[in-house]
């Protein structure tokens, strides 16, 4: 915003004085590093629009009304401008202003991949042959929040502990027929279904119905679960 002021006060200044804002002495970027960083950006998606739509220098500078010098250094980050101009230049390259701005500043992201047949085996107390789980991500923080499981079970013969743990669990039927028990209740799952229910009440398959079987398991935890 102070930058805004700023140029705002020196656009009064160079109108007085009969002088293109656009081309006023000393408009080179010479700011701060994030002043900088901003400049580069709306440099960048302005030159990526001008070469998406098979637009030269001139074509863009005399839409907006601006000399090609001058864009082309705004282009390379190397001179600020004002608003004034930038919405010109928007208008210019057929999009909003705000469309100029739209991916300064976004956060990094910190996504996790995990590609087909690469999660994690993990052993559940109780379970043995036949019964697998997959971790499918996991938390980097220092409490987990969430644990996402894929489970594949085919052996009919398997004997199921029950289980119990803080927090939901989320289960969503992939293939198969299972009967689950959740407390004194039992459920029939098949293909589609889901069930969710408190972690902290005795659960687990209680018959396996048609194999193999699978189905996604994700446990959210409580604020209060510790690692």
């Amino acid at each position: 915003m102070a930058r805004v002021k700023r140029s705002v006060a020196r656009t009064a200044a160079q109108r007085n004085a009969g002088l293109r804002v656009d081309e006023a002495p000393g408009s080179d970027a010479q700011g701060k590093p994030a002043e900088r960083a901003l400049e580069r950006h709306l440099g960048t998606v302005i030159r990526d629009l001008r070469l998406k739509d098979h637009l030269t220098i001139a074509d863009v500078a005399a839409q907006a009304g601006i000399s090609r010098g001058m864009l082309s250094k705004i282009e390379n980050g190397q001179a600020s401008t004002s608003l004034d101009t930038l919405s010109r230049i928007a208008g210019a390259l057929g999009v909003s202003m705000a469309h100029l701005f739209r991916r300064y500043d976004v956060p990094s992201g910190g996504a996790q991949l995990v590609k087909a047949g690469e999660a994690m085996p993990v052993v559940r107390r109780g379970t043995r042959r036949g019964h697998t789980y997959h971790l499918l991500g996991y938390d980097r923080g220092p409490k987990r929040t969430f644990e996402p499981f894929y489970i594949t079970m085919d052996d009919v013969s398997e004997v199921f502990p029950s289980f119990e743990h803080p927090g939901t669990e989320f289960i969503y039927m992939l293939k198969g027929k299972i009967e689950y028990r959740h407390g004194q209740q039992t459920y029939v799952l098949e293909p589609g279904d889901a069930l969710t229910f408190r972690g902290d009440i005795p659960h687990g398959p209680e018959r396996l119905i048609e194999l193999p079987i699978h189905f996604l398991s994700i446990i959210i935890y409580g604020s209060e679960e510790e690692p």
